[in-house]
């Protein structure tokens, strides 16, 4: 049996891992990343609670407990990227980057270290292990709560050495073995939002790290001001909500100028602005051979859309085109456009501005 290390969050599904693991037979070791600790306005800061829940279930579970402290790392690989991102006009996916720089690297590296001979996290995702050594991320089997789409920039070495033991199961099963096991996470609500945001909306924590100032809400179909903003960086494409611009049908942000400062919204959901046919990617990363030129894959442009089938054309070494067969509509410059053949997860890259 392995000697295995277990990110611990003080959730339900990385205590339901724990436990699997140490039912299997496994010598486990539980370890609670400390990545973020400060309060934000209007909302403290859960740290302190998860740890203490994390804790519990290792003493419920008999095994060791540990306290990896990555705050610098965190703030400088995830919290800092994402404002950077947002001051660049881009909507990122921080939870990407925390689990391609800190889970699935420097936690995997510390454990390593330690003594571990793998790393196990409460996804819902799988991990293949194949014959020759290496391994496949594969969906979760739960469709409803799957999270390939977060695991997307995980290497290949990482994968080898990573387990999602729940992977396999439906969060109503992962409730239900909370319960048989005793565990004093068993009801806990699952945490919402961004990893380190929470509760509290993203406009207000970049408010607390970015300086901006009002600007101009323009109606691309009449040109005209039909509002003002509080910082263009604040919005995203397809945005419908947090405008403030009454009266009548619906606006949709379609587009945004972050050196001047301006938004464009539009009440026509058939704006081509708000729709596109080809996606360009960027920092190309895939787990296994990269996609064949010219076949079609399924992709996923954010968490949670649909997938779409498309077409992949290398261009270069670190850009590629997705022509989608059929458009979809809020593609976003920042977030990451996940590439899937079958259940399996090929890879991913950032999508580009058109």
């Amino acid at each position: 049996m392995a000697r295995i290390y277990v990110g611990m969050s003080g959730g339900v599904d990385s205590s339901v891992t724990a436990a699997l693991l140490k039912d299997q037979g496994h010598d486990v070791v539980g370890v609670y990343m400390k990545n973020w600790t400060q309060d934000l306005p209007g909302m403290k800061c859960p740290w302190a609670d998860d740890l203490a829940d994390a804790k519990r279930v290792a003493v419920q579970l008999g095994i060791d407990f540990k306290v990896f402290d990555f705050q610098a790392e965190y703030k400088q690989k995830v919290v800092d990227y994402m404002i950077e991102e947002y001051k660049l006009g881009r909507t990122p996916n921080p939870d990407i980057m925390c689990n391609q720089e800190v889970k699935f690297k420097i936690f995997l590296e510390a454990a390593l270290e330690d003594g571990a001979d793998m790393i196990a996290t409460g996804h819902y995702a799988r991990a293949r292990h194949k014959p020759d050594g290496s391994a496949e991320l594969l969906m979760g089997v739960d469709v409803n709560k799957d999270q390939s789409y977060f695991l997307c920039r995980v290497s290949q070495a990482a994968l080898q050495k990573t387990l999602f033991p729940i992977g396999e199961l439906h969060k109503p099963e992962v409730r239900a073995l909370a319960e048989k096991y005793g565990l004093v996470t068993a009801k806990k609500k699952d945490s919402q939002g961004i990893c380190f945001v929470g509760e509290v909306g993203i406009k207000d924590f970049l408010s607390e790290y970015v300086e901006t100032t009002p600007g101009s809400i323009i109606d691309t179909q009449t040109n005209k001001v039909i509002g003002q903003h509080d910082g263009a960086l604040f919005y995203t494409i397809g945005q419908r909500h947090g405008l403030n611009v009454g009266g009548g049908l619906p606006y949709y942000v379609v587009g945004k100028d972050i050196n001047k400062n301006i938004v464009f919204v539009t009440t026509d959901l058939n704006d081509k602005n708000l729709w596109r046919e080809q996606l360009t990617l960027t920092s190309l990363h895939f787990i296994n051979e990269p996609p064949r030129d010219g076949v079609t894959y399924t992709v996923r442009s954010r968490y949670r859309a649909p997938l779409h089938k498309a077409t992949f054309v290398r261009q270069s070494d670190n850009t590629a085109a997705l022509q989608l067969m059929q458009p979809e509509r809020a593609i976003t410059p920042g977030q990451s456009a996940v590439i899937y053949d079958n259940e399996r997860v090929v890879g991913s890259g950032i999508v580009a501005a058109v």
